[in-house]
């Protein structure tokens, strides 16, 4: 009885094991169309990337500094004016 049983434990072992790489080529295939779904939505609503927003990000923070920079030295350049005029 030993014997007839060990053909069919193999084959059953094949089936399981052909069943689980079935199984991950469709995880896979589903990975890769729910992927180009979304890369394709994306590109649709015009998404930018990281790095264009670092950049862009950068570019605020320069262009606020030079900003205060500006303010600063019209104040100053007010009060000189000021306090030349005779009033």
């Amino acid at each position: 009885m030993s014997r007839s049983s060990g053909p069919f434990f193999d084959d059953f072992a094949r089936l399981m094991s052909d069943a689980a790489g079935v199984a991950q080529g469709v995880r896979r295939e589903i990975e890769t169309v729910v992927k180009t779904q979304i890369e394709r939505m994306l590109s649709g609503m015009n998404v930018v990337t990281r790095e264009e927003f670092e950049a862009v990000k950068d570019m605020a923070a320069t262009a606020r500094d030079e900003n205060e920079k500006l303010e600063k030295r019209l104040a100053d350049l007010e009060a000189r004016l000021a306090a030349r005029r005779p009033d």
